[in-house]
Protein backbone atom coordinates (compact mmCIF):
# COMPACT_ATOMS: atom_id res chain seq x y z
CA UNK A 1 0.00 0.00 0.00
CA UNK A 2 1.25 3.48 -0.90
CA UNK A 3 2.36 5.68 2.36
CA UNK A 4 2.37 9.43 2.89
CA UNK A 5 3.48 11.69 5.35
CA UNK A 6 1.08 14.09 6.83
CA UNK A 7 4.08 16.44 7.68
CA UNK A 8 3.19 18.70 10.59
CA UNK A 9 0.02 17.34 11.06
CA UNK A 10 -1.33 18.85 14.15
CA UNK A 11 -4.53 17.37 15.82
CA UNK A 12 -5.36 16.02 11.69
CA UNK A 13 -5.78 13.16 10.56
CA UNK A 14 -5.72 11.80 6.78
CA UNK A 15 -9.59 12.60 6.41
CA UNK A 16 -8.58 16.24 6.61
CA UNK A 17 -5.90 15.69 3.79
CA UNK A 18 -7.35 15.64 0.50
CA UNK A 19 -9.86 13.06 -1.56
CA UNK A 20 -6.88 10.59 -2.95
CA UNK A 21 -5.49 10.02 0.62
CA UNK A 22 -8.52 10.01 2.83
CA UNK A 23 -8.89 6.50 0.59
CA UNK A 24 -8.58 3.13 2.47
CA UNK A 25 -5.52 2.54 -0.07
CA UNK A 26 -3.18 4.80 1.12
CA UNK A 27 -1.08 4.72 4.52
CA UNK A 28 -0.79 7.95 6.95
CA UNK A 29 2.38 8.09 8.86
CA UNK A 30 1.64 11.58 10.99
CA UNK A 31 4.66 13.87 11.99
CA UNK A 32 4.33 16.59 14.57
CA UNK A 33 6.65 17.96 16.83
CA UNK A 34 5.71 16.95 19.76
CA UNK A 35 3.63 14.47 21.19
CA UNK A 36 0.73 15.85 22.15
CA UNK A 37 -1.25 15.00 18.78
CA UNK A 38 0.12 11.23 19.08
CA UNK A 39 1.85 11.53 15.59
CA UNK A 40 3.37 8.27 14.77
CA UNK A 41 6.75 10.40 14.40
CA UNK A 42 7.81 13.37 16.67
CA UNK A 43 10.28 15.88 14.59
CA UNK A 44 9.81 18.31 12.40
CA UNK A 45 10.46 19.80 8.72
CA UNK A 46 14.32 20.50 9.73
CA UNK A 47 14.20 17.23 11.58
CA UNK A 48 13.02 14.35 9.92
CA UNK A 49 16.19 11.89 10.70
CA UNK A 50 13.37 9.26 12.16
CA UNK A 51 12.12 9.12 9.01
CA UNK A 52 13.88 6.97 5.74
CA UNK A 53 15.25 7.96 2.91
CA UNK A 54 13.24 7.10 0.17
CA UNK A 55 10.45 5.53 2.14
CA UNK A 56 7.35 7.69 1.35
CA UNK A 57 5.44 7.55 -2.18
CA UNK A 58 4.07 11.30 -1.01
CA UNK A 59 4.20 14.18 1.20
CA UNK A 60 1.76 17.00 2.40
CA UNK A 61 2.13 20.03 4.53
CA UNK A 62 -0.16 22.36 4.88
CA UNK A 63 0.95 26.29 6.15
CA UNK A 64 4.31 24.85 7.40
CA UNK A 65 6.50 26.24 5.03
CA UNK A 66 5.88 30.18 6.52
CA UNK A 67 6.39 29.16 9.88
CA UNK A 68 9.90 29.12 9.24
CA UNK A 69 12.34 31.81 8.68
CA UNK A 70 13.95 32.16 4.57
CA UNK A 71 17.25 30.27 5.62
CA UNK A 72 15.19 27.26 6.97
CA UNK A 73 12.90 26.19 3.95
CA UNK A 74 15.59 25.01 1.43
CA UNK A 75 16.57 22.21 4.42
CA UNK A 76 13.15 21.80 5.10
CA UNK A 77 12.21 21.11 1.34
CA UNK A 78 15.66 19.28 1.03
CA UNK A 79 14.62 17.15 4.01
CA UNK A 80 11.54 16.42 2.18
CA UNK A 81 13.18 15.08 -1.41
CA UNK A 82 15.26 12.96 1.08
CA UNK A 83 12.07 10.93 2.08
CA UNK A 84 10.37 10.71 -1.44
CA UNK A 85 9.98 7.58 -3.82
CA UNK A 86 12.03 8.23 -6.29
CA UNK A 87 8.75 8.60 -8.20
CA UNK A 88 6.97 10.16 -5.61
CA UNK A 89 5.53 13.56 -5.24
CA UNK A 90 5.11 16.65 -2.58
CA UNK A 91 1.99 18.92 -2.11
CA UNK A 92 1.84 22.11 -0.10
CA UNK A 93 -0.36 25.00 0.86
CA UNK A 94 0.74 28.34 1.96
CA UNK A 95 -0.62 31.60 2.00
CA UNK A 96 -0.63 33.72 -1.19
CA UNK A 97 1.57 36.61 -0.38
CA UNK A 98 0.58 38.34 -3.53
CA UNK A 99 -3.26 38.42 -2.82
CA UNK A 100 -2.92 39.15 0.70
CA UNK A 101 -0.05 42.30 0.03
CA UNK A 102 -3.01 43.92 -2.36
CA UNK A 103 -5.30 43.65 0.16
CA UNK A 104 -2.70 45.58 2.58
CA UNK A 105 -2.51 47.82 -0.23
CA UNK A 106 -6.24 48.43 -0.76
CA UNK A 107 -5.84 49.39 3.32
CA UNK A 108 -7.70 46.08 3.93
CA UNK A 109 -5.31 44.94 6.41
CA UNK A 110 -7.26 44.48 9.22
CA UNK A 111 -10.36 43.83 7.05
CA UNK A 112 -11.69 39.92 7.85
CA UNK A 113 -11.25 38.37 4.73
CA UNK A 114 -13.17 34.91 5.22
CA UNK A 115 -14.00 32.68 8.64
CA UNK A 116 -11.91 29.99 9.30
CA UNK A 117 -13.04 26.98 11.91
CA UNK A 118 -11.18 28.86 14.18
CA UNK A 119 -12.79 32.48 13.42
CA UNK A 120 -12.72 35.66 11.40
CA UNK A 121 -9.08 35.88 9.43
CA UNK A 122 -7.79 39.09 8.40
CA UNK A 123 -4.51 39.87 6.00
CA UNK A 124 -2.84 40.38 9.42
CA UNK A 125 -3.15 36.99 11.01
CA UNK A 126 -1.53 35.66 7.32
CA UNK A 127 1.20 37.65 7.49
CA UNK A 128 2.15 37.10 11.03
CA UNK A 129 0.14 34.15 12.52
CA UNK A 130 -3.68 33.93 13.75
CA UNK A 131 -3.69 36.52 16.68
CA UNK A 132 -5.89 34.30 19.10
CA UNK A 133 -3.85 31.96 18.59
CA UNK A 134 -0.65 33.79 19.21
CA UNK A 135 -2.05 35.87 21.97
CA UNK A 136 -2.74 32.49 23.82
CA UNK A 137 0.85 32.12 23.56
CA UNK A 138 0.90 29.25 20.64
CA UNK A 139 4.20 31.20 19.01
CA UNK A 140 5.16 28.28 16.98
CA UNK A 141 2.04 29.52 14.69
CA UNK A 142 3.81 32.44 14.25
CA UNK A 143 4.73 32.90 10.60
CA UNK A 144 8.38 33.69 9.68
CA UNK A 145 8.24 33.79 5.82
CA UNK A 146 5.67 33.81 2.93
CA UNK A 147 5.58 32.97 -0.93
CA UNK A 148 4.03 33.97 -3.95
CA UNK A 149 2.94 31.61 -6.75
CA UNK A 150 6.31 32.14 -8.61
CA UNK A 151 8.46 32.11 -5.43
CA UNK A 152 7.34 28.47 -4.49
CA UNK A 153 7.40 27.30 -7.91
CA UNK A 154 10.99 28.62 -8.07
CA UNK A 155 11.62 27.48 -4.65
CA UNK A 156 10.83 24.20 -5.11
CA UNK A 157 12.48 24.11 -8.47
CA UNK A 158 15.58 25.08 -6.81
CA UNK A 159 15.77 22.08 -4.52
CA UNK A 160 15.18 19.86 -8.03
CA UNK A 161 11.93 18.79 -8.29
CA UNK A 162 11.48 17.88 -11.70
CA UNK A 163 7.84 19.21 -12.53
CA UNK A 164 5.40 21.96 -10.73
CA UNK A 165 1.55 21.71 -10.88
CA UNK A 166 0.42 25.40 -8.69
CA UNK A 167 -2.62 27.14 -8.15
CA UNK A 168 -3.84 29.84 -6.51
CA UNK A 169 -7.37 30.05 -4.51
CA UNK A 170 -8.36 33.54 -4.43
CA UNK A 171 -11.17 33.05 -1.72
CA UNK A 172 -9.17 31.63 0.99
CA UNK A 173 -5.86 33.77 -0.15
CA UNK A 174 -3.84 30.63 -0.40
CA UNK A 175 -1.43 28.99 -3.07
CA UNK A 176 -1.51 24.64 -3.47
CA UNK A 177 1.39 23.23 -5.40
CA UNK A 178 2.33 19.42 -6.25
CA UNK A 179 5.65 19.02 -6.97
CA UNK A 180 7.08 15.53 -8.30
CA UNK A 181 10.56 13.90 -8.25
CA UNK A 182 10.64 12.67 -11.89
CA UNK A 183 9.30 14.95 -15.08
CA UNK A 184 6.03 14.67 -15.59
CA UNK A 185 3.63 16.44 -18.38
CA UNK A 186 1.28 19.37 -17.67
CA UNK A 187 -1.26 16.73 -18.32
CA UNK A 188 -0.15 14.22 -15.83
CA UNK A 189 0.24 16.91 -13.49
CA UNK A 190 -3.46 18.11 -13.93
CA UNK A 191 -4.63 14.75 -13.76
CA UNK A 192 -2.72 14.67 -9.65
CA UNK A 193 -4.29 17.39 -8.97
CA UNK A 194 -7.64 15.78 -9.87
CA UNK A 195 -7.36 13.13 -7.97
CA UNK A 196 -6.46 14.79 -4.87
CA UNK A 197 -8.38 18.39 -5.30
CA UNK A 198 -10.74 17.73 -8.59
Amino acid sequence: MPRFLHAICGNADKTRTTKLFAQDDWVEVRLDPTDVNKPDVVGSLLEMDKVEDASMDAVITSHSLERLYPHEVILALENIMRVLKDDGYFIVTCADMQTICSLVAEDKYLDPVYTSSAGPVAPIDMLYGYRPALAAGQLQFATHCGFTSKALTGTLAQVGFASIWAARNPDILTIGAIATKKECTEDELRALADKHFG
